[in-house]
């Protein structure tokens, strides 16, 4: 019987290659973005289901009547798993910041509001469907630049700080967890390098054999998160299962 999982960026680069592989293996889905992910899939994979939500996850309105929605389809969640994020956006004036002068008031609070804010509304809101006692998986993607022990090379302000809140809020939440849900399983996760629209400005000099495509970056998600026990919620792991320094 296939699980019930809710993937955040559904219609990006590495959610929906997520989204396609649960639905193949007979998952049902979940599938939230902006503007709804296409229903094709649910021919494409016969009896599988995809359910397409659209949400702004900056508000914590959407966020709310997206619980309600899956609440009221009486199926609790296996996972779910918050893909969506964001490194540049044209049309907030939002670009990797080189140096101080580079940086923005309303560009860092986008970045803060999905990369950050966003898992925590999420969190929330979607607790008390994440199965109480029993086995489930909240996943957060994260990214290697949030580590504040790594950070080596500066720069890109806002994407890092945003990440390593994330990164904070993820230890956070798994500590309460275990007090309140001590089946779920809470994680900060690094796809790697993935080919997105979110690097592809960013990809010249990356080590050949390290970019990977969204379907390897989501088999190995998927291992890390079907695979995880009770003692690594908490965690901050990389798509090779190594841990990563706060």
């Amino acid at each position: 019987m296939g699980q019930v999982r809710l993937i955040t960026g559904a219609s990006g680069g590495i959610g929906g290659a997520l989204t396609r592989r649960c639905l193949e293996a007979g998952d049902t889905v979940f599938a939230v973005s902006r503007r709804p992910v296409s229903g094709g899939a649910r021919v494409a994979h016969g009896e599988q289901r995809l359910i397409p939500v659209a949400a702004d996850l900056t508000r914590e309105a959407d966020i709310a009547a997206l619980m309600e929605r899956v609440a009221a389809a009486g199926e609790p969640l296996d996972s779910l798993i918050h893909c969506a994020g964001v490194l540049h956006d044209e049309a907030h004036g939002l670009a990797p910041e080189k140096r101080l002068e580079d940086l923005d008031g309303a560009a860092l609070a986008r970045a803060f509001a999905l990369n950050a804010s966003a898992p925590m509304l999420l969190a929330k809101h979607g607790l008390p469907l994440l199965r109480g006692g029993q086995r489930a998986v909240f996943a957060s993607l994260s990214a290697r630049v949030g580590s504040i022990a790594d950070n080596r090379l500066g720069g890109w302000y806002a994407y890092r700080a945003s990440k390593a809140a994330q990164n904070q809020f993820i230890r956070t939440f798994a500590v309460e967890a275990r007090r309140r849900a001590p089946g779920l399983i809470v994680l900060a996760l690094h796809p790697g390098t993935v080919d997105t629209a979110l690097s592809r400005p960013f990809q010249r000099n990356v080590p050949e054999g390290k970019l990977f495509t969204p379907d390897f970056a989501a088999e190995r998600l998927l291992g890390l998160i079907d695979g995880a026990g009770a003692a690594d919620s908490g965690r901050f792991l990389a798509w090779d299962g190594k841990d990563i320094p706060w």
